[in-house]
């Protein structure tokens, strides 16, 4: 029910913004416009159209400081926010606050993604199973997942529900991959590097150029 509300929410909004002819339409005929919407959205899944939804409505109120999160009330959440959590601890909770945002955005960008699954959950697991075949190390590299530093989940847990709450800016200029600037993984010569945050490097699809 709560999706189907968000749906209809979006359809109302988008005949909302349509031209002036269109939108003065008898009610018989903005109601068809709005199934028609309605039936479009819904064929976005639930999961990819909530993320689509919190990043239409992200304020820039965040600050990418430790006080800013310090000052954010306990975070907690379901599924989906646990999944996003964790990852943030195992792969960035090292990283500046700045840093964790970005890797948190370039997760939700998956989402967003047809070229990906459509939940948090199913983008980070995605390859678990196979060591060293996973899209995010953590989860196969045969180590257990251990959170020894209740501190730092939690900060990472506030960043996670900033993200989901669409609070934060965009950081990575769309990009769905990233790594350490540690290594140069082969993957990173054929796509478009967007930004440098902290210890990591983002890129989206798409061959680089001598102009990227």
């Amino acid at each position: 029910m709560r999706s189907f509300q968000k749906i209809s929410s979006c359809a109302l909004l988008a005949l909302s913004l349509l031209t002036p002819a269109v939108a003065s339409a008898s009610p018989q005929q903005a109601k068809a416009l709005a199934d028609i919407e309605a039936k479009g959205l819904r064929s976005v899944g639930s999961e990819r159209l909530e993320s689509m939804i919190a990043s239409a409505n992200a304020a820039s109120d965040v600050e990418f400081t430790r006080a800013w999160l310090s000052e954010q009330p306990k975070a907690s959440g379901g599924e989906q926010w646990r999944c996003l959590a964790e990852a943030l601890y195992f792969e960035a909770r090292g990283e500046t606050v700045k840093g964790q945002f970005a890797v948190a955005e370039v997760i939700m960008n998956r989402v967003k993604s047809s070229q990906f699954p459509g939940s948090l959950c199913s983008v980070i697991n995605q390859g678990t199973g196979r060591k060293y075949q996973c899209q995010f190390t953590y989860t196969c590299d045969g180590n257990a997942e251990v959170i020894a530093e209740p501190r730092a989940y939690s900060q990472v847990g506030k960043v996670a529900r900033a993200v989901l709450d669409g609070k934060a800016p965009s950081l990575t200029g769309g990009a769905t991959y990233y790594h350490t600037t540690a290594v140069s993984p082969r993957w990173s010569r054929v796509f478009t590097r967007t930004t440098k945050i902290g210890v990591h490097m983002f890129y989206r699809d798409g061959v680089q150029t001598a102009s990227n």
